[in-house]
């Protein structure tokens, strides 16, 4: 049985412990003029249109948005992970979270040892990269993070166990005012997955 270390996760360095979703603007507090109803009017034209081009995810998020309800919105997370830029960044913090493991292994006894993982909450934006466009309308940037623990064997070889969570405050852009009139309503955006590498 190895050992496991319970000091301060690896991987934290330049994460935030929240994730920093600001809350989207004030809710129903600006009087609704008529160019709010063509807005609004519009958007749903534009949910359509999406729906029409395959770009389900960037229709679901505004058709979410147009209902009014503010409730959460999931998205699939395993999916999101497969962007080569989400990947990207998780794999290069999966890296990261792997060399710190060794690193304190080799200043250790070298028997099996687990060690808790931490990338706090980081941001990623989605390039307008073809195969990122529904997801780019869909959410534009989000914050991400990584738990999970980074196991390494006796003879020196790393894996982790993580989980990928995802957290962003929906605010619509360019469509926000429809959130101030009381037309719509921005929505906090959540998701997870789990992997191992």
């Amino acid at each position: 049985m190895g050992q496991t270390e319970l000091t301060s996760p690896i991987g934290w360095d330049g994460g935030r412990a929240e994730a920093g979703t600001p809350a989207a603007g004030h809710f129903a507090e600006r009087p609704v003029r008529p160019y709010d109803l063509l807005l609004r009017a519009g958007c749903r034209a534009l949910v359509l249109l999406r729906s029409a081009l395959g770009l389900r995810r960037a229709a679901g998020a505004l058709r979410h948005y147009l209902l009014g309800t503010g409730a959460p919105y999931r998205v699939d997370a395993d999916a999101l992970l497969a962007l080569p830029a989400v990947r990207s960044a998780a794999g290069a913090q999966l890296d990261r979270w792997c060399a710190e493991a060794l690193e304190q292994w080799r200043d250790g006894p070298r028997t099996a040892a687990a060690y808790p993982a931490d990338s706090g909450w980081r941001e990623v934006a989605l390039p307008r990269a073809w195969g990122s466009v529904d997801w780019r309308l869909a959410l534009g940037a989000f914050a991400y993070r990584l738990t999970g623990t980074v196991r390494v064997a006796a003879d020196g070889t790393a894996s982790a166990d993580y989980r990928f969570a995802v957290c962003t405050c929906w605010d619509a852009g360019r469509f926000a005012r429809l959130h101030d009139v009381g037309l719509a309503k921005g929505f906090t955006v959540t998701g997870e997955a789990f992997g191992h590498v």
